[in-house]
């Protein structure tokens, strides 16, 4: 397989549409590249890079929206090897990868291989698809109700909340607010209540290819252990099921053995292991190494001049065909209704 560097977002999408839409495990991805193409991320321009095989089909993508990490679909070891070789000329300040569990340890040891830095799991986490609802066995009283503008201040509330006692990378308060702000009127941020009191949150991410993501799940502190959660996570599951969708998913922390329990006894079934791997850099980016010391003068990821073919340590040629930051991407990138977190928000981290 060989790694292509694609400039042009909308071409990018259309290319590697099939390969994220036909597997349930590339669902981050394909609600990434969604919602970058929708305007929903503010950022600077990504980076994309697509792994082609030699009958020309896609096989793997990659990308990353500044400030998170890369995410990229299941590659083997020498697949790994080939893309951070390529994605080093154009972003030296990488700061982690997100991935299936084998995809992310390949990366993460040819990251700390071609630049001597090390790197290590900061999460684990556990996906899980649901088909089917099972009513919770102590289901919390209450119900679900979708948020309002009038809900905005205690959703940002919580959603910062959740953001520091997780210690997820969410880009910022800025981002964080968008992110708030688009879900609300997408109708994607829900509230159980209580007796009329709001006592957790649950949101969800557009469908792709009938199946929902689910999260964050956050429940404060003084609320927590009363079935809450659990029961507002089944439900806005059931109302994806009765929308269309054919399968929700949804993440947990393995070092949260609660979160995983409820979901499992609402329906959640694990299907994979997915780590955000962390890297720590050994030196400055421009000294990391002979490929990267190429670009010390590239002001952006993709605002540079045309590259033509050039070979790469592995078996092979990286090629991209377009040069320069394309119209559409830069129109996209300006533009921000929300911010739709490239990463794998747990679901129950804080329940």
């Amino acid at each position: 397989m060989r790694w292509e560097l694609e400039p042009d977002l909308a071409a990018f999408a259309a290319r590697v549409r099939p390969l994220l839409e036909t597997n349930i495990l590339n669902n981050v991805v394909a609600t990434v590249v969604a919602g970058t193409v929708q305007g929903q991320l503010r950022m600077s321009p990504p980076v994309l890079a697509v792994g082609v095989g030699d009958d020309g089909a896609v096989q793997a993508a990659a990308l990353r929206t500044a400030p998170w990490p890369m995410l990229c679909t299941p590659v083997d070891p020498d697949d790994a090897e080939t893309l951070v070789d390529l994605w080093l000329e154009y972003d030296r300040e990488l700061p982690g990868i997100n991935a299936l569990l084998d995809t992310a340890r390949s990366v993460g040891s040819a990251w700390s291989r071609r630049t001597g830095g090390s790197e290590h799991c900061r999460t684990a986490m556990a996906m899980h698809s649901l088909s089917a609802v099972v009513e919770p066995p102590r289901p919390g009283a209450g119900q679900l109700v979708t948020a309002t503008e009038a809900d905005r201040d205690l959703a940002l509330s919580w959603w910062s909340d959740f953001v520091d006692e997780s210690h997820v990378i969410d880009g910022g308060p800025e981002t964080r607010a968008a992110t708030v702000d688009f879900r609300i009127a997408a109708g994607h941020l829900f509230l159980w209540r209580d007796r009329g009191e709001s006592v957790s949150l649950v949101s969800t991410n557009p469908a792709v290819a009938g199946v929902v993501r689910i999260g964050p799940v956050y429940t404060p502190p003084e609320a927590r252990r009363r079935g809450y959660a659990s029961s507002a996570v089944a439900a806005v599951s059931q109302d994806a099921l009765d929308a269309g969708a054919h399968t929700c998913m949804l993440y947990t922390d393995l070092a949260n053995p609660t979160s995983n329990k409820i979901y499992a006894d609402v329906g959640y079934r694990r299907i994979a292991e997915w780590e955000e791997r962390v890297f720590t850099h050994r030196q400055p980016a421009n000294a990391m190494n002979p490929s990267a010391s190429r670009s010390t003068r590239r002001t952006s990821p993709m605002a540079s001049a045309s590259r033509t073919a050039a070979s790469f340590p592995g078996r092979v040629r990286t090629t991209t065909g377009h040069s320069g930051v394309c119209s559409r991407a830069t129109a996209i990138a300006s533009r921000v209704a929300s911010a739709a977190s490239p990463r794998p928000w747990t679901a129950g981290v804080k329940r």
